[in-house]
C-alpha cells in the first residue's frame, strides 16, 4: 500500500466525524435535503480525503441509480456515496457528485467549539479579597 496524502481545505469544511480528517468545503454543498438508511445527508460537488468501494446499482427514493460508497481514506470508515450514473433523466444532475451522511461527519464550527479547552488560570470569588 502506498502514502496517503491528505488534502488540507482552505475555509469552512465538513469532517470525518471519526477522525477529524477534512472531506468537503462548505461552500460546495449543493443540498441538505438528501436522506439515507441512516438518517439526513448532504449531497457535495466535490469531496477530498476518500478512496471508493465498487459500483453497484441501488434503488433509492428517487430511482435506480449507480453509486459508489466513499470511505475515509485515512480511518476506513464509510462516510457515503457517489453518483457515478443516473437512470432517470430528471436524476442526471447527481452524477458525479457525493453523498455525506449528517451522522458520519462533522461542521468544522462544531468541531472547534467541541474541542475549545481554556487553558488561562482563573480565581473563584472566594481567592479575590
Amino acid at each position: 500500500m502506498g502514502r496517503i496524502f491528505v488534502v488540507e481545505l482552505d475555509g469552512r469544511s465538513y469532517r470525518c466525524k471519526f477522525c477529524k480528517t477534512h472531506l468537503a468545503l462548505a461552500d460546495d454543498l449543493i443540498s441538505r435535503a438528501f436522506h439515507c438508511r441512516r438518517g439526513k445527508a448532504y449531497l457535495f460537488s466535490s469531496a477530498v480525503n476518500f478512496t471508493v468501494g465498487e459500483l453497484e446499482e441501488r434503488v433509492m427514493l428517487s430511482g435506480l441509480h449507480t453509486v459508489a460508497d466513499i470511505f475515509c481514506c485515512c480511518c476506513g470508515q464509510i462516510v457515503g456515496w457517489k453518483y457515478e450514473s443516473a437512470h432517470e433523466k430528471s436524476q442526471k444532475y447527481k452524477e458525479g457528485k457525493f453523498v455525506l451522511e449528517r451522522g458520519r461527519i462533522v461542521d468544522e464550527i462544531d468541531f472547534s467549539s467541541e474541542f475549545y479547552i481554556d487553558s488561562r488560570a482563573s480565581m473563584s470569588d472566594a481567592e479575590d479579597a
